[in-house]
């Protein structure tokens, strides 16, 4: 017995069948073709019942000591074509951009301006662009020893409108103006009225663009606003807002003695700052209804004062009426009632009479002493402020209906306002 290491093949017989090693009792038929009992017959791979087909042939053995192809040609005949077609498509891109070729609408997707877009100097007359175009050759700034403020032409031969806080120690020396063209111009006081903060200068230039005047007894509550000047320093500044409330009666000045000032203002959100004063507040269709004068702050001090969306102009038909007086007599009239009222906090609601001038406006109307406004044509009074501030609004022999409490009971009057004598 052996394990078979060193058997020997039996030669096959002669018709090239090896004998069966089973014999001639095979356990099923077709045993003798069985690859699997059949030591001799040629090897093959079943894969899921399928024989495999033969592969591709093997690739052949590259001789590595054989010369290499130059790719160089190759490399320049790229090259040269890539220069070729970047030039070619470089040039054609231009030309249609230019002349509003295809590429146009490409190139406007990538930030180019379009052709159509109209251009910042031909915007509308009457969008917010074209107002501020049509005024600022109009508005100045104002230069009086260090100080700026803001002002605007009202004639072709110079006069200039402005507050007078902002003239307040000029010297005609060296006071100057300077245009939006950057263009500059000496200048001088023609006239001051401390009570309505209103001043005049004259330019020395003529042939000046005056700006339009507009109505401010026309303006409402909401109407669009923008505001002109330099604030803190910054030439040729535009703010815009609307107009916030009306007949808004301020009380400033009046610190270490000085002038207390009295105003029925125009009251406006637009940004307004330190050396806004004197510039003018325009409508929309470009005319000026307000002198930028006054903001409220919750600053500590003037010098801290800044914008919080408070500012008040005063109207501009009393600013007109009251340079009209200062061109023509070199002083302002000021409106008043005949009457003395107290000012500062009363327990009652509007404006107590502490007296009555003879002969005066409110005593030819039959009020006297005591007696306590509380409208003035239509609008409310709460104390003697507003009484005051809305008097001086209007112009000397104007006619206002006053509704006043005489003790339980309240009546009305026609009051005729005339200027003051002084």
């Amino acid at each position: 017995m052996t394990d078979g290491w060193n058997a020997r093949p039996t030669p096959p017989p002669a018709n090239g069948q090896p004998p069966s090693p089973w014999g001639s009792d095979a356990l099923w038929s077709g045993s003798m073709a069985d690859p699997w009992r059949d030591p001799y017959a040629p090897a093959a791979v079943v894969v899921q019942g399928v024989p495999a087909t033969p592969g591709p042939p093997p690739e052949p053995v590259t001789d590595p000591d054989a010369p290499r192809r130059s790719y160089t040609p190759i490399l320049l005949i790229c090259l040269v074509t890539a220069l070729l077609a970047g030039g070619l498509g470089g040039t054609l891109g231009y030309v249609f951009a230019v002349r509003g070729g295809v590429g146009g609408g490409a190139a406007s997707s990538l930030g180019a301006p379009a052709e159509d877009a109209p251009a910042a100097a031909n915007r509308a007359p009457d969008s917010l662009a074209g107002v501020a175009k049509k005024v600022l050759p109009s508005v100045v700034t104002v230069r009086v020893t260090g100080a700026i403020g803001s002002g605007f032409v009202v004639s072709k031969d110079g006069y200039v409108i402005t507050n007078d806080h902002v003239v307040e120690g000029a010297d005609d020396d060296t006071m100057s103006v300077a245009f939006s063209d950057g263009s500059t111009a000496s200048a001088k006081v023609v006239g001051r009225d401390p009570e309505s903060d209103i001043a005049v200068i004259k330019v020395a230039k003529s042939n000046l663009t005056p700006v339009a005047i507009g109505n401010s007894d026309s303006i409402a509550v909401g109407d669009p606003v923008l505001a002109f000047g330099s604030p803190l320093a910054l030439v040729n500044t535009v703010t815009a807002g609307i107009v916030s409330a009306l007949d808004r009666t301020i009380e400033a000045g009046g610190e270490s003695g000085g002038t207390t000032r009295y105003y029925a203002a125009i009251q406006t959100d637009a940004a307004v700052n330190q050396g806004n004063s004197g510039g003018p507040l325009v409508n929309a269709a470009g005319q000026v209804v307000g002198v930028n004068s006054v903001i409220r702050s919750v600053g500590g001090t003037e010098t801290e004062a800044g914008n919080i969306g408070l500012a008040f102009a005063i109207p501009i038909n009393q600013a007109r009426r009251v340079a009209g007086d200062i061109i023509d007599t070199g002083k302002a009239r000021r409106t008043v009632i005949g009457a003395e009222v107290a000012t500062g906090g009363t327990s009652a609601t509007g404006a107590r009479l502490r007296s009555v001038e003879p002969s005066g406006p409110a005593a030819t109307a039959g009020l006297k002493a005591g007696d306590v406004v509380t409208k003035l044509d239509g609008h409310a009074v709460e104390d003697g402020t507003d009484l005051i501030a809305l008097v001086r609004k209007y112009a000397p022999d104007s006619t206002v209906s006053v509704e006043y409490r005489r003790g339980t009971k309240t009546q009305t009057a026609s009051v005729t306002l005339v200027a003051d004598s002084n």
